[in-house]
This record gives C-alpha cells, sequence and structure tokens, in this order.
C-alpha cells in the first residue's frame, strides 16, 4: 500500500511540474531585438512579396539574406541593423 501511495505522489508531482513548465511563457526576444525585428519586417514588405513570398520565419530570413544583392536599400539596411543572435543560441519557437 505505502508503494501504491509512494508512487501515486511521484506521479503527481511530475504532473504539476510538466504543467508548471507548460505554462512558463517562451522567453520573448529582448525589446531592442523585437523593435529591429519589427523595422525589418516593414522596409522588407515589398521584398519578402517578390523574393520570398513561399517562406515564413527563419526560411524567411534565411531567403532574405540568400537574396542580399537584391534586396531594396531600405530592406538592406533594415536587415544590416538586425541584431546577430550569439552562437549556440536557440531559434525563436515558431
Amino acid at each position: 500500500m505505502k508503494l501504491r501511495a509512494m508512487t501515486v505522489m511521484i506521479l503527481a508531482a511530475l504532473a504539476a511540474a510538466g504543467s508548471t513548465l507548460a505554462q512558463t511563457p517562451d522567453s520573448a526576444p529582448p525589446p531592442d531585438r523585437q523593435a529591429a525585428r519589427e523595422a525589418m519586417m516593414k522596409a522588407c514588405t515589398g521584398d519578402i512579396q517578390s523574393l520570398c513570398a513561399d517562406k515564413q520565419g527563419r526560411e524567411m530570413m534565411m531567403c532574405l539574406r540568400g537574396n542580399s544583392t537584391k534586396l531594396s536599400p531600405g530592406c538592406s539596411d533594415a536587415m544590416a541593423k538586425m541584431p546577430m543572435r550569439p552562437p549556440g543560441a536557440a531559434p525563436p519557437a515558431q
């Protein structure tokens, strides 16, 4: 009986820990990175539509970088102002 009660307590603790982790919000990007991203999205809207319309998220960013010689001057400037992610940092969840 004690073993069963202990098993139930361990399972309850694991479930509580899992739900706590599930409720923790993803770490939001720093405000400077978020502002730079918003400015880039605004400046690059036309470039995204013409060069990378079928891409989203990370693939869209890679597409823009891969087409850097074709970007409009405003988009190119906005891309240059994007802060670089530290080496080894995980990309944001999408």
